[in-house]
């Protein structure tokens, strides 16, 4: 397993870089070799008055063919890497559940009832595009996209349906279900 260790305007210690990657292989000791090269972003907050939250670390890792991505912030530069790869383990442990879970149980379909997404609201006229990302889909069911979309701890995942050839959004809704939108 390849670890990656690096600041974002910041230098990172020798003694941070050796506990990020010592903690992060005993962590990922479950995936036998399918996990790829592990991220670990440093981040220090410029602003005194974030003294509490100083410190950010993200873990990013791509895990048999899902992204893992983890952050966690702290006063001290240990305490985040720490909390960090706690964070980690936990959602590598999760996932191994719900390959496992996912292998035993086919055909379960993630809302038996399609409701309809209920619309919130107009943006605003001083609304603007901040930010575009562009990415590669492949194709994959809606429960390899709902596992992906916990992985990843977003709110929604844009994916390529597999079962009707077409784009859809997987959401959580406010109840804590998930929700499901496709194109005809």
């Amino acid at each position: 397993m390849e670890i990656q260790v690096h600041g974002k305007k910041i230098q990172v210690s020798d003694e941070i870089s050796e506990l990020a990657t010592s903690k992060l292989q005993s962590a990922v000791r479950f995936w036998d070799g399918k996990v790829g090269i592990t991220d670990v972003e440093l981040s220090e907050e410029p602003n005194p008055r974030q003294s509490a939250d100083k410190y950010r670390v993200e873990i990013t890792a791509p895990i048999a063919g899902h992204i893992v991505r983890v952050h966690a912030t702290s006063h001290d530069q240990h305490v985040a890497v720490d909390s960090a790869v706690d964070k980690f383990e936990r959602r590598l442990r999760r996932l191994k559940e719900r390959v496992i879970d996912r292998s035993r149980q086919s055909n379960k379909r993630l809302n038996q009832s399609p409701e309809p997404a209920d619309d919130t609201g107009e943006l605003p006229p001083s609304a603007s595009i901040v930010r575009s990302k562009q990415f590669t889909m492949k194709p994959m069911s809606p429960e390899e996209a709902a596992l992906q979309l916990e992985m990843l701890g977003h709110s929604f995942f844009f994916f390529f349906n597999a079962e009707t050839d077409g784009h859809a959004v997987l959401y959580r809704r406010r109840d804590g279900q998930l929700g499901l939108i496709e194109s005809k």
